[in-house]
């Protein structure tokens, strides 16, 4: 699917290629699940009669989110039986993704969780609308609903959404103030500077997929993060830790490497000044777009 001399329908796919990698990966934060998404979307776009294709990107998100829903049901029984908690997939992404507010919101790791406690229609549903403004019709055409209803389901959806969002998420100024606060905190295993720079009821999310260690359930509350972040420091004596701010998500992050190896990314989430999660992804299988960037789009 590359080449200088590509056939129309590949070039026509490689135009909207990274716009629907986004859409699968808002259904489903996971860049594996995306790309195998991806790959039966062109299967079926090169069989396609394009003659009768009036809108190419219309299309192409309507089998894109149609694959999507269908692993999307698959996998939900998959991350029931996860280790401890899931957490979506990490990206490293370019800076126009933290310029767009609105994208960087919707693939924040805050908002992917939210995302998760939807139905699968909820999700599809909330994403083509909200994210990438598609009109109902078009959405009831890929859900197999009445506009009528998509309008209920979204109007649903967004109500679940909202009560759970970040109320004001921040600018990427303050995220990366906060996020270099947070990084000296750790540095200085202080629980005292750590308190002053998480929210009251912070919660601390760990994702270490069964194969590293990660707490079994979410730890809520700035005193009881605190003390496991600064009793975590105090077990790593002897080794190397240290921290690189980055970008995951189009949200402040931090590269978390021991002697010199990653170790995880953790990212945060920011609310009047403080941090209000913090998401540490230290499962290996999805560290492998923390060093190169993964392009995103609402076009």
């Amino acid at each position: 699917m590359s080449g200088s001399s590509a056939e129309p329908e590949t070039e026509a796919f490689l135009a909207y290629r990274n716009l629907l990698f986004t859409v699968a990966y808002e259904m489903l934060g996971s860049a594996t699940d995306a790309e195998d998404v991806l790959q039966e979307t062109w299967l079926q776009w090169a069989k396609a009669n394009r003659e009768q294709v009036r809108d190419q990107r219309a299309f192409l998100i309507r089998i894109t989110t149609r694959q999507a829903l269908n692993r999307l049901r698959t996998i939900k029984r998959r991350r029931e039986a996860y280790v401890g908690c899931w957490l979506p997939e990490p990206l490293l992404t370019t800076p126009d993704v933290a310029e767009d507010v609105e994208l960087a919101e919707s693939v924040s790791m805050a908002l992917m969780l939210v995302l998760e406690t939807l139905s699968p229609t909820e999700r599809a549903v909330f994403v083509l609308r909200e994210v990438f403004v598609v009109d109902y019709a078009e959405i009831a055409a890929v859900v197999g609903k009445s506009p009528a209803a998509v309008r209920q389901i979204a109007h649903r959806a967004r109500r679940h959404v909202d009560a759970r969002r970040p109320r004001r998420p921040a600018s990427p100024n303050e995220g990366r103030a906060v996020l270099e606060s947070f990084r000296s905190a750790v540095a200085t295993g202080n629980p005292q500077a750590l308190l002053e720079v998480l929210a009251p009821q912070a919660v601390l999310a760990g994702d270490g997929g069964g194969v590293k260690h990660a707490a079994l359930r979410p730890v809520t509350g700035a005193d009881r993060v605190a003390r496991m972040l600064a009793g975590g420091m105090g077990r790593l004596e002897g080794t190397i830790v240290t921290t690189e701010p980055t970008v995951v998500n189009g949200n402040p992050a931090l590269l978390v490497r021991l002697d010199g190896e990653i170790d995880g990314v953790m990212a945060i989430a920011v609310e009047d000044g403080r941090i209000a999660g913090l998401y540490y992804v230290r499962n290996p299988e999805k560290l492998s777009r923390v060093t190169s960037a993964t392009p995103l789009t609402r076009h």
